[in-house]
């Protein structure tokens, strides 16, 4: 009775096999093929040897802070009529500045006028080796006075617009008194200018 019972056995153990093989191909080849980032067939690429890099994004020469923004208001006969008015200031933080006014009909030619304005007056700020200034000054510009004092140690004592045109123009260790109830930031910026611009180097 054993005879017969050998063929079966032999039967079983080779056809085990194949039936393994058969139904794990499709498992082995799903796990072996590449994964695909996205949707589309372009998706999860590797990027081409020859392929073109964007540069890095140089920085400018000037810093640009905006220190007011208004929108103006006219009546026409079809209706209101807005532009925009700004007030930037740029500076390199290593002795110059300078302060723009730009007014469009949109921000962004607003902006762009600005800039230009505020590099057409352009100056250089006498400094001293720790980046304050030689001696006290004060001005009047408009309704706005101004006065900076150099006090060692202190660093940037300021407020309003003035802190951002000395700050731009990489002055340090002064105290500032605004004598004024104005809050134009275009004056108080504008004096402050007029203030450094009394600078004598010694």
């Amino acid at each position: 009775m054993t005879t017969p019972m050998e063929p079966e056995i032999i039967q079983e153990v080779e056809s085990a096999p194949a039936t393994v093989v058969v139904d794990a191909a499709p498992v082995a080849a799903a796990v072996a093929a590449p994964r695909t980032g996205g949707r589309g067939p372009m998706r999860g690429r590797a990027p081409r040897a020859g392929g073109r890099a964007r540069p890095p994004r140089e920085r400018g020469e000037f810093e640009q802070v905006t220190i007011d923004a208004r929108r103006v208001a006219r009546v026409m006969a079809g209706g209101r009529r807005f532009n925009f008015s700004l007030v930037i200031v740029i500076g390199d933080r290593k002795g110059r500045v300078g302060v723009g006014l730009g007014k469009g009909i949109d921000t962004a030619l607003a902006i762009d006028k600005a800039t230009r304005d505020a590099k057409k007056h352009l100056f250089i700020v006498p400094r001293t080796a720790s980046g304050s200034i030689p001696h006290q000054v004060s001005t009047k510009y408009s309704s706005s006075t101004i006065e900076i004092i150099p006090s060692k140690g202190r660093g940037l004592v300021a407020g309003s617009a003035v802190r951002t045109v000395l700050d731009l123009a990489g002055v340090t260790d002064v105290v500032t008194k605004i004598h004024t109830r104005s809050k134009n930031k275009l004056t108080i910026a504008r004096a402050t200018v007029a203030a450094l611009k009394k600078l004598r180097a010694k």
